[in-house]
């Protein structure tokens, strides 16, 4: 009898957690948001718009908002002011003692800061575009041996660590750089490419050119043929068919790229840190060097005036995306042979094609291969003596390579366990959910939207200096606390990846599931995920990827002994021991290279495909 009612017990428990395991999946997630973004993102929040009022500040300095300040600091003066702006009249050379000394005016001053930070994120946008294209033309209108390839290789602006890309312009468009080294041969002298706009703007190209590409190449082959065929058929040139009937289908795809592209410029920072200075820095760039000074309450106005407008802006993409059409065709439009010309324009456009991939060859192959070539001292004088380097430091150095491996790994297996149950699950409500999946959504792109910078200062004012709990003080210190900030950049891109997979899943298969007994959670366990372990996969490779490569928070969490691969790679880069050379940095990124694009291959085999 006894060993009857342990079994019911037994059996009863088992039920209880069938029943209940994915709710309290649920509610443990949005714990863990809570407590390490959404808190600490509030805690800038209020800062900002306490007493001290920095925002206010801000909205009035000229510094800040250029000409733009008048319309907070004197609104009835707005008309001379734009015109002024419009001007962009230059800076007197006595203006310049009145600014802090840590910022160097540039020409655009009047922009204010916030300005030029949106100028040179549309300038970014423009060229992004520009560049991007072209590649989605050729990806969808052409067949080609590797264009599957091509097509996968457009992923990795959100798997490559930015830092490192870094590492590579440096290597290419430093005064010892690839390009400079071939001036120099070529008897033209040296160009200095680095701490310039163009090559800022080159840098973030070489980012968000293929997520042009990506989304574009998507809407471009749901073209549906027979339409176009109407046109010809009525009498359209293929100009005017093109014109009348794909490019409005193209458009949408095209400006939702662009948004995100301005998005993710506007919020840059390694990239705008290391290849512009604070000669040319952006809002993320200030609120580092605020950071820094210790300067939190201006940190702190800065940080939300930046988080509300990249909010608003996530916002209106997610609103227009929504209002698009997901769904494919049946009918494409057929690919061309691209080595097959026939014809006068058909070699015409093939030229074309020619001169673009050797454009994509300096703007997207050249950073990466000069890095990999500056580690071994290049072609002419090819040595080992920068490996030898990193080894010296390991056995006597502030910053040790293998330590920055080991810690990279840990964090990037702890941050994977965090964010993928998160991402799982959140993609189950988002998938099931009807009515508020836009809700879901726009918690999920939450921590997108809001730059890592901004999460780790969150993080740094509240959890690691600590919070008190009753009369209790709870904070977070040392490793634990960069493997949450790890896990909330990662889960997002664990549920684009699993989420749609999820929505495909044949919802009879889940509904036969719980008319035979099973709750939501066991169907989930036992009938969705095995069919759609291809998107969890990738989603995990993923999440380890984003936290390996993650920078913008780990720079403010990590302190002297605990540091990663981009943090340690960050500080070789400035490191004045090995003169001007970047072995040591190209060095320590090839480490780092050969770690994400395992990371690539695994997301790309299994199939996994991410979706802005």
């Amino acid at each position: 009898m006894a060993g009857n009612r342990t079994a019911a017990v037994t059996d009863r428990l088992t039920d209880a957690v069938d029943r209940f395991a994915l709710p309290l999946a649920g509610a443990g997630t949005l714990a863990v948001l809570l407590a390490v973004f959404y808190y600490p993102v509030g805690t800038v929040f209020v800062e900002a718009l306490g007493p001290e009022n920095p925002v206010w500040g801000i909205l009035t300095s000229e510094f800040y908002m250029g000409a733009a300040h008048g319309v907070f600091a004197h609104p009835l003066r707005v008309p001379g002011d734009v015109a002024a702006w419009l001007a962009d009249v230059r800076i007197a050379a006595g203006w310049t003692g009145l600014l802090p000394d840590l910022y160097v005016v540039h020409p655009g001053f009047r922009k204010g800061l916030f300005g030029f930070t949106a100028y040179q994120a549309a300038l970014s946008t423009l060229v992004s575009v520009a560049l991007g294209l072209p590649g989605a033309y050729v990806l969808a209108r052409f067949e080609f041996p590797g264009r599957r390839t091509l097509q996968s290789l457009t992923i990795l602006p959100f798997v490559l660590p930015s830092i490192m890309v870094v590492v590579g312009f440096v290597a290419t468009f430093g005064q010892f750089g690839t390009v400079n080294d071939l001036l120099a041969s070529l008897g033209l002298g040296r160009v200095q490419f680095l701490y310039t706009l163009e090559v800022v703007v080159l840098a973030h190209a070489f980012y968000n050119a293929p997520l042009v590409t990506r989304m574009v190449t998507t809407a471009w082959e749901n073209v549906d043929a027979s339409a176009v065929e109407t046109a010809r058929s009525l009498g359209a040139s293929p100009l005017r068919a093109f014109r009348d009937v794909v490019a409005p289908q193209l458009l949408p795809a095209l400006a939702a790229s662009a948004m995100l592209t301005f998005v993710f410029t506007f919020m840059s920072f390694p990239i705008v840190l290391a290849l512009g200075g604070l000669q040319l820095a952006t809002v993320e760039v200030w609120l580092f060097a605020r950071i820094n000074q210790l300067d939190y309450a201006t940190a702190a106005g800065l940080a939300t005036l930046e988080t509300i407008i990249s909010l608003a802006l996530t916002y209106a993409y997610l609103r227009y995306e929504g209002s698009q059409s997901a769904e494919g065709t049946a009918n494409p439009l057929d690919r061309h042979r691209l080595f097959d010309p026939t014809g006068l324009r058909e070699w015409l456009v093939r030229s074309g094609i020619v001169v673009y991939g050797l454009l994509v060859a300096v703007v997207f192959v050249a950073p990466l291969a000069s890095m990999v070539l500056a580690s071994v001292g290049g072609l002419e004088d090819p040595t080992l003596r920068w490996w030898r380097f990193l080894a010296e430091r390991q056995a006597s150095g502030r910053t040790q390579p293998a330590t920055a491996v080991r810690y990279s790994i840990q964090f990037g297996i702890a941050a994977l366990v965090v964010a993928l149950p998160m991402g799982v699950v959140v993609g189950a409500f988002s998938a099931r959910s009807g009515r508020g999946r836009k809700v879901v959504d726009a918690v999920l792109m939450a921590p997108i939207a809001v730059s890592g910078i901004v999460v780790g200062f969150g993080l740094l004012r509240s959890l690691v200096f600590g919070v008190d709990v009753g009369s209790y003080r709870v904070s977070l210190v040392g490793p634990l606390v960069v493997v949450f900030a790890h896990a909330v950049a990662g889960y997002p891109f664990v549920v684009r990846n699993v989420a749609p997979m999820l929505s495909a899943v044949d919802s009879r298969l889940v509904e036969s599931a719980r008319a035979l007994g099973a709750s939501r959670g066991r169907a989930l366990w036992d009938i969705e995920l095995p069919l759609v372990w291809p998107g969890v996969l990738a989603g995990a490779a993923f999440a380890f990827a984003i936290s390996i490569g993650e920078f913008d928070s780990t720079v403010i969490l990590a302190d002297g002994n605990v540091y990663t691969m981009p943090v340690a790679l960050k500080r070789f880069l400035v490191d004045r021991a090995a003169g001007p050379s970047t072995g040591p940095a190209a060095a320590m990124g090839t480490v780092l290279l050969a770690v994400t694009a395992a990371s690539f291959v695994v997301i790309d085999r299994v199939g996994g495909r991410y979706k802005p």
